[in-house]
């Protein structure tokens, strides 16, 4: 009787370790979409400036939000105390210990960062907007867990551009800019140029002067903007164009001041659509139109690739006029419906690969 149950007993031991060893290495796909794992959280740390910076970051955050209402992921953003390496990581660690494995990062500041976070936390994933990881070398190094998206901004610079010159038929423009970095320093080189193309194909007379080209140096003194602005203004400058995060949002208030004092004066506006930001008065605003690179979709579709199982990591991607990755805004209400037009036309050329703005100063103005 003892010797029958001690073999009934080994049979069912070795039936379970069979059954524990055929299951043992199915725990989770490396490909299983995001969103059947439990508790899908998707955060995000902010860069210089505020969640409501009405640009960067907050274009950023709205692709977040979006993501998070079609696909009911869990969404948390924290804003370091400063703007250091270590400040960064700090919040990324926090993110990451309150169980949020996807993590969206806005800015080049976060370059060296995500270099090291990549490393440090195998499991999460990282977006890197406007950057790519690198050990402080400039030597990209993309890992599997990161996804690295710049922006062609020269082109929506370009449009902007064109958009202004046709709109204003003539006058003076004005540059301002934040810190003197790739990004910006393309917005500006591309508005140049679509001034400049505008003025030989449409025979519009815009100019803009190598003094009022000018770079504050921060994307967060909103009062060093707003006085850059009157400066420019007072000097009989008819539109700034403000690539320049909270520095931008000051020469914005100072166009309103002046709007609501009778004056004509205008701003484009950046990376995000700046139409509401602008208004001063009932529905009227002083946004003439904004040089948008997509942010809130790049965010999205991140978040929507990871969802489906297919995050490109490892990848530099670039989002330009090609895949609608920038542009203005769908609807400028201080276009007229021809520029609009015109400008539509313009942007297909771009698209197809017809006309090609430059990405690089050449003979422009700095």
């Amino acid at each position: 009787m003892f010797k029958k149950g001690v073999g009934l007993f080994v049979v069912l031991l070795f039936m379970l370790a069979a059954a524990v060893g055929c299951g043992g290495t199915t725990d989770k796909p490396a490909d299983k979409p995001a969103d059947e794992a439990k508790g899908f959280k998707v955060g995000m740390v902010t860069d210089a400036g505020t969640i409501d910076d009405k640009s960067f970051n907050q274009g950023t955050w709205e692709g977040v939000l979006k993501a998070a209402a079609d696909f009911g992921v869990e969404t948390r953003y924290l804003r370091p105390a400063g703007e250091t390496e270590a400040h960064y990581i700090t919040e990324i660690g926090n993110l990451y210990d309150a169980g949020f494995r996807f993590i969206v990062t806005p800015g080049f500041k976060f370059e060296t960062a995500i270099f090291a976070a990549q490393e440090r936390y195998p499991e999460a994933k990282f977006v890197l907007l406007d950057g790519y990881p690198h050990s402080g070398d400039w030597a990209p190094v993309v890992g599997d867990n990161t996804v690295s998206i710049f922006f062609a901004e020269h082109e929506s610079g370009f449009l902007a551009g064109v958009a202004t010159a046709l709109q204003l038929q003539e006058g003076e423009a004005g540059f301002i800019g934040g810190m003197e970095i790739p990004p910006v320093q393309k917005f500006n080189w591309g508005f140049q140029q679509g001034i400049q193309y505008a003025n030989d194909n449409f025979g519009t007379n815009m100019v803009i002067k190598p003094e009022n080209v000018i770079y504050q140096g921060t994307f967060d003194n909103v009062a060093a903007g707003q006085q850059l602005a009157a400066q420019m203004y007072d000097k009989g400058i008819d539109v700034i164009f403000a690539a320049a995060g909270g520095v931008g949002v000051g020469a914005i208030n100072e166009a309103k001041t002046r709007a609501r004092a009778g004056a004509e004066v205008w701003i484009v506006g950046v990376d995000v659509d700046q139409y509401a930001e602008g208004i001063y008065e009932g529905d009227k605003s002083i946004i003439l139109t904004s040089a948008m690179k997509r942010i809130d979709q790049a965010a999205y579709d991140m978040i929507k690739a990871e969802k489906e199982g297919s995050f490109p990591g490892g990848e530099i991607l670039t989002f330009s006029a090609q895949n609608d990755g920038v542009g203005i805004p769908a609807k400028n209400p201080n276009l007229s419906a021809e520029v609009e037009s015109k400008v539509a036309e313009v942007f297909a050329q771009l698209k197809a690969g017809s006309l090609v703005v430059s990405d690089e100063q050449g003979d422009l103005i700095k």
